[in-house]
């Protein structure tokens, strides 16, 4: 690709490890039933943003996971109910990793899609990770109906730099859970992040 833009990687859920996958598979098989329809794998976002700095990786993950308290973290959230966050076991932080790699990258069943953009719009889509809005993990934050995750991130992130991020999809035939909740933050006018959650 050129020396600036973005890659779109589709990573299995649970992909190198265990508890997430079942987790996972439990969540696709008790919605497929309720919509009569035959489960289908699940995908999670990870987006790479290249630009004249070099290339930078965003993510949201487990504040008490790996790399968690490091220098890339721009802004942490709460998990599953509000006060949870205030301890670390329940937030999620929103990293922003200059030269990072993304640990499942060999799990993608296919190459990443290639997003072009010029060095100003790269540069613009790194400010703007400090910008989402923090919104509790796993609750449907923005009337859609799809919970607040790292899809969401990824997705308001590709919506707020002018890529149509809802003709974008995962491969397989597959879901990405909170894609279509970042989308929906991303086009209300009051998108900006909820009080509570903390900015570094």
């Amino acid at each position: 690709m050129s020396d600036t833009g973005v890659e779109l990687w589709w990573l299995p859920v649970g992909a190198g490890g265990h508890v997430a996958i079942h987790t996972s598979r439990w969540w696709e098989s008790y919605h497929a039933r309720r919509e009569h329809r035959p489960g289908r794998p699940l995908f999670h976002a990870a987006l790479e943003v290249f630009t004249e700095r070099g290339p930078h990786v965003v993510e949201m993950a487990p504040a008490w996971g790996p790399l968690s308290g490091s220098s890339g973290v721009v802004a942490t959230g709460p998990v599953g109910l509000r006060w949870l966050g205030r301890s670390r076991l329940f937030r999620y932080e929103v990293r922003c990793l200059p030269g990072g790699e993304i640990p499942d990258r060999a799990w993608a069943p296919a190459p990443p899609t290639v997003l072009p953009l010029g060095a100003p719009e790269a540069d613009g889509l790194l400010r703007r990770v400090t910008e989402v809005p923090l919104h509790t993990w796993g609750r449907d934050a923005t009337g859609t109906g799809e919970m607040w995750n790292s899809n969401s991130l990824v997705s308001w992130l590709l919506q707020t730099s002018g890529i149509d991020a809802a003709a974008l999809g995962p491969p397989d035939h597959g879901l990405a859970p909170g894609w279509a909740s970042g989308i929906a933050a991303a086009r209300s006018a009051g998108s900006g992040s909820a009080p509570g959650p903390h900015r570094a």
